[in-house]
């Protein structure tokens, strides 16, 4: 096994204005919380999250045996904007993913506000 990380990006508008304070939650295919934490006024975590992930060489063959990186799950949530939902975010190993959140406020679209944003991560054909 080794080593993956993961970096988040909140921000706003097409100005990309980062966000302070989002929670971030990140989850595991089976709901399990394997971490939570706030960005800060960059609109970034203090530190990259770091994940046990398949070691690299296993991307490295023409078809691996396995999924040659980690999947994980992150929920964003801020009052007053809307929920984002990534599914199946993927991490590799000695690699920083960025996963950039665009935050959209719900006073643009009152009518949606228990609605959620979701993208879906789509398998890698290595």
């Amino acid at each position: 096994m080794s080593i993956g990380y993961l970096q988040v990006h909140a921000f706003t508008s097409y100005a990309r204005i980062p966000l302070q304070n989002v929670a971030i939650s990140v989850t595991d295919d089976s709901g399990k919380v394997l971490a939570m934490r706030l960005t800060n006024r960059s609109g970034l975590l203090d530190q990259p999250l770091e994940f046990s992930v398949p070691d690299i060489n296993d991307s490295l063959s023409p078809e691996p045996s396995e999924q040659p990186y980690k999947t994980v799950n992150i929920d964003a949530r801020l009052e007053d904007y809307e929920l984002i939902e990534v599914e199946r975010a993927q991490i590799f190993a000695d690699t920083v993913t960025v996963q950039d959140l665009e935050m959209i406020p719900l006073s643009e679209f009152p009518e949606q506000r228990n609605k959620s944003e979701i993208f879906d991560t789509i398998p890698q054909s290595l």
